[in-house]
């Protein structure tokens, strides 16, 4: 695979006359949340506040829930009992508005998300993948979106190549341009430095640092030793669909560095 001729830079959020901008942060609220699929139990009754702005580490060994919440929590998925509340909030002023939260149609177009595969156009190219979800947007110049993402993430010189050439990393690159196309205000990330290489796992801690000190609120859930954990201003860890520990009033550190040394 061709190396990329330049190291690529973060990519920042951008507000556009579609309405749907960088300008706000959304808070999220699971309230009771349970996911059934048959008999098999994938949450139960998950009740979490997560506040504008935080960025939250979504931990637990595989099985115990952390995809089906980001899922529900992206509109992908309907629990099976409970309800997901969303409130905007000004990132500047970093208070939730008054009213009785955002409607799920308005929510999802200011949600971003990368899954754990990238979920792109293999046959199309680079640039046609992120064109294609810039008019989806409705963004006023899907090719000017579209040209400063592929640059912001590296891939402007393979932005005529078709996606199935490319690496793990660079597949990463375009499916995290992709999320952010429209400065979402939420943010949700299924272990995406997974398979990274150190250059696109840097990019990634870059980003998700750049976007955490515009407020963005972001949920990533990861394994206990990604780098970009260092980012986490709280850990839920997830065990048989319940939250088993939770650091909402204190610092992560003590949860994350017990992780890591267990792993």
């Amino acid at each position: 695979m061709p190396a990329l001729s330049s190291a690529p830079t973060s990519i920042t959020t951008s507000n556009t006359k579609s309405g749907v901008t960088g300008s706000r942060s959304l808070a999220v609220s699971f309230d009771g949340v349970e996911k059934r699929f048959g008999a098999l139990f994938a949450l139960r009754g998950i009740t979490l506040d997560i506040q504008p702005g935080d960025f939250v580490a979504l931990l637990g060994p595989n099985g115990a829930g952390k995809t089906t919440l980001l899922r529900i929590a992206a509109h992908l998925s309907t629990p099976t009992r409970g309800r997901v509340k969303f409130t905007a909030a000004s990132r500047s002023a970093g208070a939730r508005e008054s009213g009785d939260g955002i409607p799920g149609d308005s929510a999802k177009r200011m949600i971003g998300m990368v899954g754990h595969s990238p979920l792109l156009y293999d046959d199309l190219t680079a640039a046609e993948n992120l064109k294609l979800f810039a008019q989806l947007y409705a963004l006023d110049d899907p090719a000017a979106f579209t040209a400063k993402a592929l640059e912001a993430s590296g891939l402007a010189e393979r932005a005529n190549g078709i996606v199935r050439t490319f690496s793990r990393g660079m597949r990463q690159r375009l499916a995290l341009a992709r999320a952010l196309l429209h400065g979402p205000s939420l943010l949700l990330l299924d272990e995406p430095g997974t398979g990274l290489d150190r250059q696109a796992a840097a990019w990634l801690s870059e980003t998700l640092a750049r976007l955490r000190s515009e407020g963005c609120t972001m949920i990533m859930s990861t394994h206990a030793r990604s780098e970009s954990l260092e980012l986490a201003t709280r850990a839920v860890l997830l065990s048989g669909g319940r939250i088993a520990e939770d650091t909402r009033d204190g610092d992560p550190g003590p949860l994350l560095a017990r992780l890591r040394s267990e792993n």
